[in-house]
């Protein structure tokens, strides 16, 4: 069997079906996290799987792997991974493997992994399934297979956790012919005051119409659209697996995530005991301005949501994110990063309000900001790019720190640059409160970044 070791990642394993990912080597996944599991003393776990094309076929090799290994596994069939993550807590089972590759194009596919049932395998806890592998040493047994519906568990359990007011709002919501198409519908229809209109939402591991990406601006252009055409109060949009989701606001802008929490922070800062917020690195200096002003202390973080929803859980804090769209909300909520809930949270705020997307933004610190560019650069190289970079920054005397990457700190910016976690690309990121100043900064980086690629 040939093993890729570059699909076995920080956060989860990740790669291409048939080139990286066959049904042997999810086998040998199966038995290689079955026998790290048994010796954590555990025997049972979950199993789940998204929409895309290759996501049956997977899970059938994984189980197999995993029950010829002698663990026991609940099958939950086609879900979503907030639908995964709550079947945690539902059946007390507290470790899984998720079978997807969240936002990522058609062709790949992978697998999300928690021995906890609290959040997912990341660092070492990944790479020793890959030593496991290839020293083909596995546990032997049988275990035995069982189904649970998680469905209509998990509709109850969203409903229970939104309280809507008398104000009814229009959404638009995107599925992006995701994994969301299987439940969205099912949520917002038993919501009485949301008239709702579904958008790309026919399950299809193609996607036709986008990559569900809901970070990236240009995937919601029709939700733009559409949110104009039918003078929708909002719109809302999920990735290819249901964890993250993406705000567009009634004039139909596309309201960065960073912007959104903003949102959240000035409807819960006063109801909340634990006087402490996170956002990653990533996120706009607005978020950090705005928690300041509310009297919230701001905690930076490293980008990757088992990074995150590790230290959700850990200091309970009330509410945090990712600029991607994963959020977690521990106020009133079990604190996993659930899209669908997470555009519900606006939904309740505007419907117990009079007010808007954009009077709620009305009077935020003004930031010039680059989107995410992202820059190919092979696995094995990006490692030694990121810390040519902090060499010449040093070199350069910029204040900067390295919680994720090297990030510059300017007196009304930043430049981010750091190596992607879940594919072979350095990722940029600029800011500035000067267009001038943002266009220097990301020249500047830019410019040294080419130099780099092109010397290894």
């Amino acid at each position: 069997m040939k093993l890729n070791k570059e699909i076995f990642r920080e956060y989860d394993i990740r790669g291409i079906w048939e080139k990286d990912i066959d049904e042997e080597v999810s086998y040998h996944i199966g038995r290689a996290f079955a026998t790290k599991l048994l010796s954590y003393g555990k025997d049972t776990m979950i199993v789940g799987y998204d929409n895309r094309i290759s996501s049956k076929t997977i899970e059938e090799n994984l189980v197999k792997g995993l029950t010829d290994s002698g663990v026991n596994v609940v099958r939950l069939g086609l879900v979503t991974t907030p639908m995964y993550y709550y079947a945690w807590d539902k059946l007390n089972i507290k470790c899984g493997i998720m079978v997807t590759a969240s936002h990522n194009p058609k062709e790949y596919n992978g697998f999300k992994m928690s021995y906890n049932g609290i959040h997912n395998c990341f660092g070492k806890e990944v790479l020793d399934l890959y030593y496991v592998i290839i020293n083909g040493i596995y546990a032997e047994g049988k275990g035995n297979i069982s189904n649970y519906n998680i469905k209509e568990d998990y509709i109850k359990m969203i409903n229970n956790h939104i309280t809507l007011g008398e104000n009814k709002i229009k959404v638009v919501y995107d599925c992006g012919n995701g994994t969301t198409s299987i439940i969205a519908k099912d949520i917002f229809i038993s919501n009485k005051n949301i008239e709702y209109i579904p958008l790309y939402d026919t399950s299809d591991g193609n996607f036709p119409n986008h990559i569900p990406d809901p970070a990236v601006e240009e995937n919601l252009k029709d939700l733009k659209k559409k949110v104009l055409e039918v003078h929708a109060d909002c719109g809302i949009a999920f990735d290819g697996d249901g964890d993250r989701v993406g705000v567009v606001s009634e004039k139909g802008k596309y309201i960065p995530i960073d912007k959104y929490m903003v949102i959240i922070w000035r409807n819960i800062y006063n109801k909340v005991k634990n006087k402490k917020g996170f956002y990653d690195v990533k996120c706009s200096n607005v978020i950090k301005d705005e928690l300041i002003k509310l009297g919230i202390e701001p905690i930076e973080t490293r980008t990757g949501n088992s990074y995150t929803k590790k230290i959700s859980y850990e200091n309970d804090y009330p509410f945090g994110g990712e600029y991607s769209g994963h959020l977690y909300f521990r106020d009133k909520f079990i604190g996993n990063d659930d899209g669908i809930y997470g555009g519900l949270r606006l939904v309740e705020i505007l419907s117990n309000k009079k007010t808007t997307i954009s009077e709620e933004l009305k009077d935020i610190s003004v930031y010039y900001s680059s989107p995410e560019v992202k820059l190919t650069v092979e696995d094995s190289k990006k490692a030694n790019i990121i810390d040519r970079v902090e060499e010449y920054v040093k070199n350069k005397g910029y204040t900067y720190h390295t919680i994720d990457g090297v990030k510059v700190i300017y007196p009304d910016g930043f430049a981010l640059i750091r190596k992607s976690n879940t594919g072979p690309n350095i990722i940029t990121r600029y800011e500035s409160k000067d267009k001038e100043k943002l266009k220097q900064i990301e020249k500047e980086f830019t410019s040294l970044l080419n130099k780099l690629k092109e010397e290894e």
